[in-house]
């Protein structure tokens, strides 16, 4: 059986390929777009940057965040309240690639971008400087709309894969992901605890003998130990809720804390 090839792509794989080289694994955090508020957005990004961050997720509020736990609930329900919204996320995109270097991919559920429109949704996606798009509720063999949309502009589809995907469905998963494979290392919702018990590096195993793209790890992990562990076997780590929580929270805390995350992903 043949291996599915990484192919050329746009920012996001050209991060990986340069980390890559380096012999070093992807530090991804998840922030929730307007949450505290649109300002602090902005400012975090350029904290995330500064500390080592090498993609950034950008969470879009939804009111029914099925794959979400309490701590994005409770940012995405923060944010809608600060009136944002897919089309505003995208504008807040647009802010923030002004100023920084770091990859966007935009984290959100396929009810907005229906109303929104495929088509309109990529090309504004492109147009505000996103790299690639996370649907979890989209899977791929119902995604051939967008990823056609997609093809044409270069915006990477990200498709999830879980403990219980079978080798058929992690080769459609594997053909159909852009920019990399996001594996969800429990099966629940975020924020859940993580148990690292050899599964994980099981599926991801089984994910490189199908395609040479790169696959990242996420929910669960929240400590500098759990993320070191999880960079051994995976090509990027992604740090959501235990990163949300702390928005609120003092600078200097958080600014240690995601720095400590970045250290322990990149030292491996």
């Amino acid at each position: 059986m043949s291996k599915i090839s990484i192919a050329s792509g746009g920012e996001v794989t050209a991060k990986f390929l340069t980390l890559r080289q380096k012999g070093k694994k992807a530090f991804i955090p998840y922030i929730m777009g307007g949450y505290p508020s649109e300002e602090d957005t902005i400012k975090i990004t350029g904290l995330l940057e500064e500390c080592g961050a090498d993609i950034m997720e950008l969470g879009v509020p939804f009111t029914d965040p099925l794959a979400d736990g309490p701590v994005i609930q409770a940012a995405s329900e923060e944010a809608l309240k600060n009136g944002m919204n897919l089309k505003k996320v995208l504008l807040l995109v647009e802010r923030i690639k002004r100023q920084f270097s770091i990859p966007v991919i935009l984290m959100t559920y396929y009810n907005p971008v229906f109303k929104y429109g495929e088509e309109k949704f990529v090309r504004d996606a492109i147009n505000a400087g996103v790299s690639g798009v996370i649907i979890p509720d989209l899977p791929p063999d119902e995604a051939h709309s967008l990823k056609r949309h997609a093809r044409k502009t270069g915006l990477d589809t990200i498709f999830l894969a879980a403990p219980t995907s079978t080798p058929e469905r992690l080769r459609l998963i594997a053909k159909a992901s852009t920019g990399f494979i996001y594996y969800v290392s429990i099966t629940g919702i975020t924020g859940s605890k993580l148990i690292l018990d050899g599964s994980q590096r099981y599926i991801i195993d089984t994910l490189r003998k199908l395609t040479d793209k790169p696959v990242a790890t996420g929910f669960g992990v929240s400590t500098p130990e759990e993320a070191k562990a999880v960079a051994e076997f995976s090509d990027g780590v992604i740090v959501g809720s235990s990163i949300v929580k702390r928005l609120t929270g003092a600078e200097g805390e958080l600014r240690s804390y995601i720095s400590h995350i970045a250290e322990a992903i990149h030292s491996n």
